[in-house]
């Protein structure tokens, strides 16, 4: 997902001018103008700087409000038990499309309530690993293109900052099924699918499909929402992040602040005013507001809506890449939900529906191919 995006040129130019001095021309010489990729070098380093240190203000801030994000723990008659089924790709056990159905709904009362719910087992150990092993064979492919030309970095990277060990890869959907088999056994086999349909619908649109990944020595981000709040509407984006491996503390897990997809909440969040002695009403919701940490299972997944306030730590950890394989559906009434999309283009263009996603997806499962997926695949560059 769009997370974190590069600030405006102006704001970014006024950040810049206080913290670096006039360079002076050096008389007599025949030096060479400072070239606009230098500028645009330099205006990202000291917005990095920027953001890394007010991210280490917010965790002072959060210091002592955090506690991991708990499964939301569901019973329904036929069905197992996790705070989610077992994803079917967990247990191998196929749970009946009603037991998933009331099982979504559970989920979805949490989810608009909350901001963020987390269900377990929706990917199979097996298939994490297989997803993991491709993202990251196809992140270092991906690089290789880019550094030599062949496509630009916006064709397999989404724009991210901080983006020092820190990467966005987009999914190429259509060119290997590991990525069709990750998300049959989350949107049709767990009870993920069905917690979405039940707040934005069956022709919710699929808006971002991509991977977050974070190495060590990448930086707390700081807190957004990933959407603003429009007054007067309801969510207009839901995003699913699924653990590709056991996210420890160390590894940079995602924090969130339940509650924060409020008009209440944007409003204090937007106001860095601090009256001389005291802190902003920004900061004062930050430091007393609980969290939640995304300490996922390999396997489990959050899912939450992009105007709750969250953020991904730093990864302390000494060899660990932290990996999410993520996805994002729109409300289909809405355009533009006010962030960019992390999805390659030939994906974004075909504007896949969740229904129609999900019957691609049941006829591959039947052995009998996924004709849409593979006319994207063909499309891809």
């Amino acid at each position: 997902m769009a997370r974190i995006r590069l600030l405006s040129a102006p704001l970014v130019i006024c950040l810049v001018s206080a913290f670096v001095p006039e360079a002076p021309h050096p008389r007599g010489s025949h030096a060479t103008p400072l070239q606009m990729s230098d500028v645009s070098d330099l205006l990202y380093q000291e917005q990095e700087k920027v953001l890394v240190r007010r991210g280490e203000l917010e965790e002072e801030l959060m210091a002592g409000t955090s506690s991991p994000l708990e499964a939301n723990v569901v019973k329904v008659r036929g069905a197992g038990k996790s705070g989610g089924f077992g994803g079917g790709g967990s247990s191998g056990k196929k749970i009946s499309t009603a037991a998933l159905k009331a099982e979504g709904k559970a989920h979805a009362k949490v989810l608009k309530k909350n901001g963020v719910v987390r269900i377990d087992n929706v990917l199979s150990s097996d298939q994490a690993d297989k997803m993991r092993e491709y993202v990251l064979s196809s992140r270092q492919t991906s690089v290789e293109e880019v550094e030599s030309g062949k496509v630009p970095s916006l064709q397999r990277f989404a724009d991210v900052l901080l983006r020092k060990d820190r990467c966005d890869l987009t999914m190429p959907l259509g060119q290997d099924d590991v990525i069709a088999d990750s998300l049959n056994e989350v949107l049709r086999e767990s009870a993920v699918g069905q917690t979405i349909k039940a707040i934005l619908g069956k022709g919710s649109v699929l808006y971002e499909l991509s991977c977050l990944v974070s190495d060590p020595g990448s930086q707390r981000q700081n807190l957004h929402p990933d959407t603003p709040y429009f007054e007067g509407k309801d969510a207009v984006l839901y995003t699913c992040f699924i653990a590709l491996q056991d996210v420890r503390l160390d590894m940079g897990p995602t924090t969130w602040i339940p509650g924060t997809h409020t008009a209440e909440a944007h409003n204090a969040f937007q106001d860095s005013n601090a009256p001389s002695g005291g802190e902003s009403r920004k900061d004062e919701l930050i430091r007393t507001t609980p969290s939640v940490l995304g300490l996922l299972p390999k396997g489990c997944c959050a899912i939450f809506d992009s105007r709750c306030l969250h953020c991904g730590t730093a990864n302390k950890s000494e060899n660990d890449s932290r990996a999410l394989f993520y996805f994002s559906f729109k409300d289909k009434k809405v355009g533009y939900p006010g962030n960019p999309a992390s999805i390659r283009p030939e994906v974004e263009k075909a504007q896949i529906t969740m229904e129609d996603l999900e019957e691609d997806l049941a006829s591959y499962s039947k052995g009998k191919g996924h004709p849409m997926i593979d006319r994207i695949g063909k499309s891809l560059k």
